[in-house]
């Protein structure tokens, strides 16, 4: 019997964030394997005000409708099948001391109980790492998420030429890159690049007005407007530091992996599964300045040391994180729901 091909529609709500590339580069990779895919932007009110949003019509084409946990019931599908994408899960515990008043109302009273039905009513769940499938379960009881990494496009994320070593007697170039905020560890970089000295320079991409006077060898990055400019950015560093209190996965560290570069991460959360530490890259414990410090200046001294483990942690990028191996996974998950194969 020929199987039934998958044509997936997603209803997504346009917030500006990575949850929007992430839809927008699983489309393009499934329209380039042929099959059929196409994103309905919803208004970022239809999260909170989704009744002053028109429910968009449903696509006679698709069989399958994938859509983030976030997304109101109002505009589920219907006779056809769900999956539903979770990538980081608010309600953990260890995400409250980073929200602000506002956002924990919020997530608990008003996401937690979309969120519970969606796992509830989706024909599959997925998400994006171990660490945010094993809070699904604890938290809503459901062990039954998938986990499918998210993909790197290693042809944007390359290394410089052979990964040449660096000159040990020029100024060694960590990068950072995310937001200014407590729970992205922003605040210890000041410290760190403190004592690391001049022979050290960081440069990051958010603003950070509140953390002034920072020290003389942290640079602000221009505006990173394209993936481009961001991959362009990621070639001309030495290494990546991110001492991240809590991720849902890490996507700035895997595309600094595909790039070449060793990481220094924070022994936290879902981090730990993209490194294997001292082969891949390196894990500090979670707040421990001195350990940080310590492991960058070991980096500066043995620059064969940067090149052997951005290596491999390019070729570990190009296989578990790559956009193939997930997109690979969607689609035999897409073709098993389409072809009732459970």
């Amino acid at each position: 019997m020929k199987k039934i091909k998958p044509a997936i529609w997603f209803p997504a709500i346009k917030t500006n964030t990575g949850t929007d590339k992430f839809t927008e580069q699983l489309v393009s990779a499934l329209n380039q394997r042929g099959l059929r895919a196409e994103i309905t932007w919803l208004p970022h009110h239809a999260e909170y005000l989704p009744w002053l949003v028109p429910v968009p019509p449903q696509p006679d084409w698709a069989n399958i409708a994938h859509i983030n946990t976030w997304l109101h019931p109002r505009f589920y599908p219907k006779n056809i099948s769900l999956v539903a994408t979770l990538h980081h899960c608010v309600q953990d515990k260890f995400f409250l001391p980073y929200k602000t008043v506002t956002q924990k109302i919020y997530h608990k009273f008003w996401i937690t109980k979309i969120e519970k039905h969606c796992l509830k009513t989706a024909d599959l769940v997925t998400t994006d790492s171990q660490y945010t499938a094993q809070c699904i379960k604890d938290i809503f009881g459901n062990d039954y998420a998938h986990v499918i990494y998210i993909g790197i496009d290693s042809k944007t994320f390359h290394p410089n030429e052979l990964l040449r070593p660096f000159d040990k007697n020029k100024p060694f170039k960590l990068l950072f890159v995310g937001t200014n905020s407590i729970r992205k560890g922003f605040d210890l970089l000041p410290e760190i690049m403190q004592k690391l000295g001049e022979d050290f320079q960081l440069f990051y991409t958010s603003n950070a007005e509140q953390y002034e006077p920072l020290p003389k060898n942290m640079i602000q990055l221009p505006p990173q407007k394209t993936t481009q400019d961001l991959a362009n950015t990621y070639r001309s560093m030495n290494a990546l530091i991110f001492p991240s209190r809590l991720e849902g996965f890490g996507l700035v560290v895997a595309e600094a992996m595909a790039s070449g570069l060793p990481v220094v991460i924070a022994n936290s959360s879902a981090l730990t599964e993209l490194v294997t530490h001292c082969e891949t890259g390196f894990l500090c414990e979670k707040d421990n300045i001195s350990d940080f410090i310590q492991t960058i200046r070991s980096l500066k001294e043995n620059p064969e040391l940067c090149r052997e483990v951005g290596k491999k942690a390019r070729n570990i990028a190009t296989t578990k994180f790559s956009i193939e191996e997930m997109v690979n996974q969607y689609i035999d998950h897409y073709t098993k729901l389409v072809n009732m194969e459970k």
